[in-house]
Order: C-alpha cells, then structure tokens, then sequence
C-alpha cells in the first residue's frame, strides 16, 4: 500500500519532495506525489478560513476520481478550522481514507517571524505523517515528541520529532501484519 499526496498549486514546489520524503521516512511507505488544481469548497468570509470537513468531501471525490486505493493526503496554502476549534493544522477521516492539511500556520510568517524553509518542510512532513497516520488507524499519542502527539500550538508541533515512539511504531506494524 502506498499514500498519495496531492499539492495544491499555489503550495511552493520546493516542498513536495522534502515533505513526500519525511513522510515516507515516518511511515516507511511509499509516497506518490501529485500537482493539481484543486477547487477548494467551505471558505466562511466571517472567519476568512475553510472548513477542513468541507475540503474533506472535495479530497473524496478526487481520490475517486483518480482511483486512489490507499490514502490520500491534500496539501493546502489555506488556513483551516474544523468544528469549535478555532483552527487546524490538518483534519482526517479515517473511514474514507482521506485527509487535509495546510502550512497557512507552519510557515513563520504566519507569526511574522523570519522565513525558514526547512521549519516549513519539517512542520508540514510531520503534520502530514500524523493525519496519514490517523488513516491508517493510529490515535493520537501522549508522548510529546511522537509524530502522533497532537499539538495545540507550533511549539508543541516543533518539538515533535520526524519520527513514531516505540508503541505508535508497534501500532502501525500491527496494521499491516
């Protein structure tokens, strides 16, 4: 089983591969990299954000269209939200295999701090391991620096590391045994 990730066209070409590769590395499978234009549905004017479950339902019909048998993952420029939360790195639904994120807030100008493409790289491969991994039917973590762990802020994601604990480890292995 592989993953496809699917890139935005207005997220940095730069960051495909390092991002696809950190991925890969966390969860040892083999990643497909795919350039779209995607129309992005669930904007609210009032928040000036998108509803993550409403981009979901886009990231479905795609996956079907495309005829994706493993996860799907979309890459998004947009900042998200997802029910009473006042906003998301990502969102995924394990149940069709689908999943969003967005590096709106994993880049540093977001919080107006200098530009550092590696920090990017590395917020988005590791927010993108964590939501592929709830697809693949991992919860979230307690220990702090597991990829599964899930963060409330950018110092929680950062001090995540690019990998899975032990037992997160043993979850995943269980999955495919």
């Amino acid at each position: 089983m592989g993953v496809t990730i699917i890139w935005d066209h207005q997220v940095p070409t730069g960051l495909r591969l390092p991002v696809g590769r950190r991925i890969e590395t966390v969860l040892r499978l083999p990643v497909t990299l795919v350039d779209a234009d995607v129309l992005i549905n669930g904007f609210h004017p009032e928040r000036n954000q998108y509803d993550a479950a409403a981009i979901l339902e886009r990231v479905l019909f795609m996956k079907g269209r495309m005829g994706c048998e493993g996860p799907v993952l979309l890459v998004v420029t947009h900042d998200l939200y997802a029910g009473g939360c006042d906003f998301v790195f990502g969102l995924a639904r394990p149940q069709t295999g689908c999943a969003v994120i967005s590096i709106a807030r994993l880049d540093n100008a977001f919080y107006r701090r200098e530009d550092d493409f590696d920090d990017l790289a590395d917020r988005a491969g590791k927010e993108g391991a964590h939501e592929i991994g709830h697809l693949l039917g991992l919860e979230h973590c307690t220990d702090p620096e597991c990829v599964m762990f899930k963060p409330a802020t950018l110092a929680e994601l950062d001090r995540k590391k690019v990998m899975l604990c032990p037992s997160c480890r043993a979850a995943l292995a269980a999955v495919f045994r």
